[in-house]
């Protein structure tokens, strides 16, 4: 079986490096990235399957770089992982493209069924948020 390859785009080394090790059994992690812009060329060099995201980033949130790669006709599906859970910031992920919406203090139960439902074309967010 073929192994979904994900994206990773934080400006926090150490979330980068601890989503890498919790998707290392599960998945390729094709690439690590400090900031939307990044994430964003990425995405044209790597095609991953999913990009995961976080909205606060420098150079370029996530949610702008969201748009930028549904704008581009891109396939890969995008989830936010964030501390960000007022309903706007949602409701801005959700509306920029993206199919699952992860909080960091969920990270280690909610990430891995998220990817899975996110390629099952399913939408998923984290249970907390409601």
């Amino acid at each position: 079986m073929v192994r979904a390859r994900i994206l990773l785009a934080d400006d926090h080394e150490a979330i980068l490096e601890t989503v890498t090790r919790l998707l290392a059994a599960d998945f390729d992690v094709v690439g690590a990235v400090e900031n939307g812009e990044l994430a964003v060329g990425a995405v044209a060099a790597l095609d991953p399957d999913v990009v995961v995201l976080d909205i606060s980033m420098p150079v370029m949130n996530g949610i702008e770089a969201a748009s930028r790669l549904k704008k581009s006709g891109s396939r890969a599906r995008l989830i936010f992982l964030t501390v960000q859970t007022q309903p706007d910031f949602v409701s801005a992920a959700f509306s920029a493209g993206g199919r699952g919406y992860v909080l960091k203090p969920r990270l280690g139960t909610d990430l891995v069924p998220a990817i899975r439902e996110v390629l099952d074309g399913r939408i998923f967010a984290s249970p907390s948020l409601a």
